[in-house]
C-alpha cells in the first residue's frame, strides 16, 4: 500500500493556494493590465538609454529614469497636440459658423437624395443618428477617461521598472521554473516582439502618412499636414486603418464637384496607401520579429478585444508566446530528455 509524503501534500497545498490568490488578485486588477503591458513596452525601448545613462555616464537612477520618461512622453504626446490644437481651430470655426456648415451639409445631401433618389434626412434616420449620437458621446468621454488614467498608472509603473530594471530581471530569472537556455530564450524573444511589434507600427504609421501627404499635395488637398496627422493616427486602427482619413477627402472632393480628383484620391488611397500598409506591415513583423503574417493578423484581432489599443503590440506576442512556450515544454519534458536525467 503506497502513500503520498508528507512534502507532496504540503506542495499540493502551496500550489493551489498560490493559484487561488492569484485568480482572485488578477480578477481584482485585470483593468490594469493594459497599463502594465505598456510600461513593460515602454521598458524594453528604454532600458539599454537607461544602462548607459547609469553605467557610462554614472547618473542618478531616479534622475535617469525620469528623464527618459519626460523624454518618451513627449514624443507620444506631441502628435497629439499638434492633432488637438488644428482641431480645435476647425471646431471654432464650425461653431462660429454653424448655420453655413448646416446649410452646406443639407445641400450636399439633397443634391444626391434628387439624383439618386433616395431619403437621407427622413425623420427616423435623424432620430437614430441622434440617439447614436447620445449614446455614443458618453462612451467617447469614458474612453478618454480611461487612457488617460491608463497612461498615469503606465507611467508609474514604468518608473519602478526603470529604476528596478536589473533586480527584477534578476529575479525574474530566478523565479520562473525553467532551465537557464529556456529562461534566456523566453526573455529574448519575448523582448524582440515586443520591440518589433512597438517598433513596426508607429513606423508604419508614419510611412502610410508621408504616402499620404505625397498624394494630398499633388491633389491640392487644404491643409495637408492636418491630414498627415488623421492619417498617422487612422492607420493604427485594424481592419479600416487609413481609410478614415483619404476617404473623407476623397468625400470633400465630391462635394465641391471636384469627381476626378476624388476617384484619383480612392484610387491611390486603395491601391497604394492600403496596399502598402499591408504589405510593409508582414514583411516589417517577419524581419525585425521573426513573426508569421497570419499570427500578426489573428494577434491583432485577439489583442484588441483582450487588452483594447495596447493590444495592437501584445495580441501577436501572445500567440507567440503560446507557441514558444510549446516549444519550451517539448524542450524540457521531452522524452529523450526525461530518459538522460532518469
Amino acid at each position: 500500500m503506497s502513500y503520498i509524503s508528507n512534502n507532496a501534500i504540503r506542495q499540493v497545498l502551496l500550489l493551489l493556494i498560490i493559484i487561488l490568490l492569484g485568480t482572485l488578485l488578477f480578477y481584482q486588477l485585470q483593468s490594469f493590465i493594459p497599463a502594465l503591458l505598456g510600461s513593460y513596452t515602454m521598458y524594453v525601448l528604454l532600458k539599454k538609454y537607461m544602462y548607459i545613462l547609469t553605467g557610462k555616464y554614472k547618473w542618478k537612477k531616479s534622475l535617469a529614469a525620469a528623464l527618459l520618461m519626460f523624454i518618451s512622453f513627449l514624443v507620444i504626446l506631441l502628435p497629439i497636440v499638434l492633432l488637438i490644437n488644428m482641431m480645435s481651430s476647425k471646431v471654432n470655426f464650425a461653431l462660429q459658423h454653424s448655420s453655413e456648415v448646416l446649410n452646406s451639409i443639407e445641400q450636399f445631401i439633397h443634391k444626391y437624395e434628387e439624383q439618386y433618389s433616395v431619403q437621407i434626412l427622413s425623420g427616423t434616420n435623424i432620430q437614430q443618428l441622434t440617439n447614436w449620437g447620445t449614446q455614443t458621446l458618453p462612451r467617447v468621454l469614458g474612453a478618454t477617461f480611461n487612457s488617460l488614467t491608463t497612461i498615469a498608472i503606465m507611467y508609474f509603473i514604468l518608473y519602478f521598472m526603470l529604476a528596478e530594471g536589473r533586480r527584477m530581471e534578476a529575479n525574474l530569472h530566478e523565479w520562473i521554473p525553467l532551465k537557464d537556455e529556456n529562461t534566456l530564450l523566453l526573455r529574448r524573444e519575448t523582448n524582440s516582439l515586443v520591440y518589433s511589434n512597438a517598433i513596426g507600427i508607429p513606423l508604419i504609421a508614419i510611412l502610410q502618412g508621408m504616402l499620404g501627404l505625397i498624394g494630398y499635395i499633388i491633389l491640392g488637398v487644404k491643409e495637408p499636414l492636418f491630414w498627415f496627422l488623421i492619417t498617422c493616427l487612422a492607420s493604427m486602427i485594424p481592419v479600416v486603418g487609413a481609410t478614415l482619413a483619404y476617404v473623407p477627402v476623397a468625400i470633400l472632393f465630391f462635394a465641391n464637384g471636384m469627381n476626378i480628383k476624388g476617384i484619383i484620391m480612392l484610387a491611390y488611397g486603395f491601391g497604394v496607401i492600403s496596399t502598402l500598409d499591408s504589405v510593409f506591415r508582414f514583411w516589417l513583423q517577419k524581419k525585425i520579429g521573426d513573426v508569421h503574417p497570419l499570427i500578426t493578423a489573428f494577434g491583432v484581432i485577439i489583442g484588441l478585444s483582450l487588452f483594447g489599443f495596447i493590444g495592437l503590440i501584445f495580441g501577436p506576442i501572445l500567440i507567440s508566446l503560446f507557441i514558444l512556450l510549446i516549444r519550451i515544454y517539448a524542450n524540457e519534458f521531452s522524452v529523450n530528455n526525461n530518459k538522460i536525467n532518469s
